[in-house]
């Protein structure tokens, strides 16, 4: 008799407890946002869209890309809308290098210390120093000496970031100084034309449509982007200054691994479809997939060069 009666308590303990325990509800469950921290149309936010439809198709739940400019402050605004959400997977940024490079040094507190863990890089920009089609020079040797005796402003995303940063050495190391330097959200050709900057450097992206109207001094990047193959490397000219530059997803710390997994299974797929391969074509872009360990070493290592590249303009 005694063994029916524990035996009944422990059907109703367990009972209870089936009852009781919370349902923990598969990820994703609500509608996921992609935070691009830059307006729409460059390589990153297309390469994001599509990660973004991909995710929606395979899960069946809302995706979408939030793209949140800083106003010419660089990408930190976004970073900073990405890094006040719940670690859950639901807010995931597309970022630059600069975010998880220069956040946590630059006096942001919401990003400090660091943040984010990347999930992979999946792109590298073919970036461009560039000026107009009338400017009087044609390579970076040629600005110098324009700007010996001449006013150039420079045009770039954020003070701080590393394109800037490479931009402002490279002209150190050939003896002259732009006489002023604004950040803007965009830099396209319609900068260039208004006449708000001399040079400028951008997404090669943002300029193809009148590639044919502007002169590229250099490009900034390990190799010679295919496009411009005659330009020669920020690397080539001052070995010291070679750095790329990369987007990749991050999310953060906190988050739980099987949903890192689920956002990687998708991303891996999509950056080795046709339509993202065929975008690198079009534009020049390295579109690939770097795991997240990998993507952390990279990290690691672009931070030593960039601490070197500050270093000269002390």
């Amino acid at each position: 008799m005694k063994s029916i009666i524990k035996l009944a308590l422990a059907a109703s303990v367990s009972m209870g407890a089936l009852f009781t325990a919370p349902v923990m509800a598969e990820y994703p469950e609500k509608p996921v946002e992609f935070v691009v921290p830059w307006g729409p149309g460059d390589l990153e936010d297309v390469l994001t869209r599509m990660i973004a439809e991909d995710f929606q198709k395979k899960y069946s739940s809302p995706a979408a890309v939030i793209n949140k400019p800083g106003g010419g402050g660089g990408p930190f605004p976004g970073a900073i809308y990405t890094a006040s959400k719940p670690a859950d997977g639901y807010t995931i940024g597309s970022f630059v290098i600069g975010v998880p490079m220069l956040g946590h040094k630059i006096g942001i507190p919401e990003l400090a210390p660091e943040k984010f863990d990347p999930l992979g890089i999946f792109l590298t920009y073919p970036f461009v120093i560039v000026a107009g089609e009338n400017a009087p020079y044609d390579d970076i040797d040629g600005l110098a000496k324009h700007a010996q005796s001449n006013d150039v402003a420079l045009g770039h995303f954020g003070a701080p970031l590393p394109p800037t940063k490479v931009t402002l050495a490279l002209a150190n190391k050939k003896g002259f100084s732009f006489a002023s330097d604004a950040a803007f959200d965009s830099l396209d050709c319609n900068t260039l034309a208004s006449g708000d900057v001399d040079v400028m450097n951008t997404t090669l992206q943002l300029v193809l449509p009148c590639l044919d109207k502007v002169k590229v001094l250099a490009s900034i990047g390990e190799n010679r982007i295919p496009l411009t193959p005659d330009t020669p490397t920020v690397a080539e000219i001052s070995p010291d200054l070679g750095i790329t530059l990369w987007n990749g997803l991050f999310v953060l710390k906190d988050t739980p691994d099987d949903v890192r997994e689920k956002i990687i299974a998708v991303a891996k797929e999509t950056i080795a479809s046709e339509r993202a391969q065929k975008l690198a074509k079009e534009t020049g872009a390295l579109v690939y997939w770097q795991d997240a360990k990998t993507s952390a070493e990279r990290i690691k290592k672009d931070s030593a060069t960039f601490g070197a590249i500050n270093e000269l303009l002390k």
